[in-house]
């Protein structure tokens, strides 16, 4: 049987989610207030990996490697904080297998890394000439830049 390529990135999207979800979920029963903050932050993250958004969709490398980053950064507060408890092994094998998934959808789009950056690069210019009420041109944002926001990825 052979599996399509974009099936097999759906079920590692939403596998992605639903483990994002998961720790949302956990440490919002958890209480308080940096626990609070810590779920709003992985509910963000999953709404931003399946928002249909285009903008977005051309973004989600950089939002794979935020949550890689906002993942890593809840493993190592929890290993220096604490608290050490049952759920909180079971949450951080989930946070680990987050992290795994997020590596194989960065390997396998990783073809796809380069040109978010030089769209995130782009809108950023086109948000900076925005904020100065300047008009962007061609040239001053770069050829690559320029096409990048011109032409949408299927």
């Amino acid at each position: 049987m052979h599996i399509s390529k974009r099936s097999r990135a759906l079920v590692l999207l939403g596998a992605t989610v639903a483990a994002t979800l998961t720790t949302a979920y956990i440490h919002y029963t958890l209480g308080g207030l940096l626990f609070l903050l810590n779920a709003l932050g992985y509910l963000g993250f999953a709404i931003a990996l399946v928002t249909p958004l285009v903008f977005v969709q051309r973004l989600r490398p950089l939002v794979l490697l935020a949550l890689a980053g906002y993942t890593a950064a809840t493993i190592g507060g929890w290993a220096v904080m604490g608290p050490y408890f049952p759920l909180a092994y079971f949450t951080k094998a989930v946070e680990v297998v987050l992290l795994a998934l997020i590596a194989v959808q960065l390997l396998l789009s990783r073809a796809d890394i380069v040109p978010a950056f030089r769209f995130a690069r782009a809108l950023g210019w086109q948000a900076i000439a925005v904020a100065l009420r300047r008009p962007v041109s061609v040239a001053s944002v770069g050829e690559e830049a320029a096409a990048a926001i011109e032409t949408p990825r299927a």
